[in-house]
């Protein structure tokens, strides 16, 4: 990552007006003015601030520098952006987690294309904890698949299609057969037309943590071609979410 010689970058220390209408906790320090209580140091909100911590790098295990930061989502809830740089391979990876816990029930959201442009423009939160359904393309990705990702549905698309293409490199070429490469190659096919050519499917989402979305261009009125629908949760559900054996009340008992 080179400087960008057509970017200036200057800091500056904001003034107390700057503060105060940031709602940043002025920090004051030493005795209080006379007719006020003193106060200690307060830090910055961190709602405003990127945290910046050590971490390992997935690609060759050596120390890494992770920036983390929460973003509130409109209509929706507050969720970590997490963006790791390794300085020694290059690496660069990001992942998004929700900032709550685990909602009470399961949420399935379904949108129906109508539009090609807006739609691949709507912004999706894709949980950690949620598969894709494409019907049309007889295409599901699991849970596991691509982590949590905050992006478009176009950018989610073009993602799924380089994981696809990525974990399955005998699926073109001489090394392809022809019943399995022409479906796979036909899965590929479908997922560019829907990106360049306007071609209209439904989009499936279901998370049983809750914790994923789809942006609501009508907001904050329904919309029409989007539906949410909240399900129970399964017990497979809730142990793959590590939740069916967890114990929120009288464990002090078991350790006595």
């Amino acid at each position: 990552p080179a400087p960008d010689p057509d970017l200036i970058l200057e800091y500056f220390v904001r003034t107390k007006d700057d503060e105060d209408e940031l709602g940043i906790t002025e920090i004051r320090e030493g005795v209080a003015e006379e007719g006020e209580e003193e106060r200690g140091p307060v830090t910055q909100n961190e709602h405003t601030e990127v945290i910046t911590f050590e971490a390992l790098c997935n690609a060759c295990g050596k120390e890494a520098q992770c920036n983390m930061k929460e973003v509130a989502i409109p209509f929706f809830k507050n969720i970590l952006l997490m963006a790791n740089v390794c300085d020694h391979c290059g690496f660069r990876d990001s992942e998004v987690k929700s900032a709550g816990g685990i909602s009470e029930k399961g949420q399935k959201i379904t949108l129906t294309m109508t539009d090609s442009e807006m739609d691949l423009n709507r912004d999706i939160l894709k949980s950690e904890t949620a598969s894709i359904e494409i019907p049309a393309l007889e295409l599901v990705l699991t849970s596991g698949a691509l982590g949590g990702r905050f992006t478009t549905i176009e950018g989610l698309l073009g993602q799924m299609k380089d994981q696809l293409v990525s974990i399955n490199p005998f699926a073109f070429g001489d090394s392809s057969s022809e019943k399995g490469g022409g479906k796979f190659a036909g899965v590929i096919q479908g997922i560019d037309q829907i990106i360049e050519q306007g071609r209209l499917v439904d989009i499936i989402l279901v998370d049983p943590a809750g914790n994923s979305y789809i942006q609501n261009v009508y907001a904050p009125d329904d919309d029409p071609n989007m539906r949410v629908e909240e399900f129970e949760r399964s017990d497979e559900d809730d142990d793959e979410l590590g939740i069916k054996h967890m114990k929120t009340e009288g464990y002090e008992e078991d350790s006595s």
